[in-house]
């Protein structure tokens, strides 16, 4: 079996956000051809989008897996739709939302998935949790995401320190 390293990032700003991450990497760590390699620290961040919602709670995991980016995208909206994910307004409120970040060095762009993410430069929120995860992190193009990072537009993000 050949695997890669692929990065999920997490949120939730619905029905008790921390306990829907948690839920979430349970289930994440439970899919076949996959082994969780690491979680990162849960933040607390502005949504972005609507502005009348509540703060995200968001993370990240890195997982080793077997499958394909497609089938890993399946599994993941699998765990979005049983935690109650509801599709209505883009950006908008949400129970769980896993985002598939990065997917070993693959590059692609389907009308289902595009990696990398293509809005993880602009978002503290994703890249802090993946610098908790690897901190020497590279995007496939050979961007650091430390540099990203010092980059990044402040989206107010506030690690939790008792979750």
């Amino acid at each position: 079996m050949t695997s890669n390293v692929a990065y999920i990032g997490l949120g939730s700003n619905l029905d008790r956000p921390l306990d829907q991450l948690r839920k979430a990497i349970v289930s994440l760590s439970s899919l076949p051809q996959c082994r969780l390699l690491g979680q990162s620290r849960f933040y607390r961040s502005r949504a972005v989008g609507p502005a009348d919602q509540p703060d995200y709670v968001n993370a990240a995991v890195r997982l080793e897996t077997g499958l394909s980016p497609i089938a890993l995208l399946d599994h993941l909206q699998h765990i979005e739709n049983q935690q109650g994910r509801v599709r209505h307004i883009r950006w908008g409120a949400r129970t769980l939302d896993l985002d598939m970040l990065l997917f070993g060095d693959c590059t692609m762009t389907t009308p289902r998935l595009t990696l990398p993410h293509p809005e993880m430069a602009n978002r503290d929120f994703v890249l802090q949790p993946l610098l908790d995860l690897t901190p020497d992190l590279s995007l496939p193009d050979g961007r650091r995401i430390s540099e990203l990072r010092r980059q990044c537009p402040d989206n107010h993000l506030v690690p939790l320190e008792d979750a």
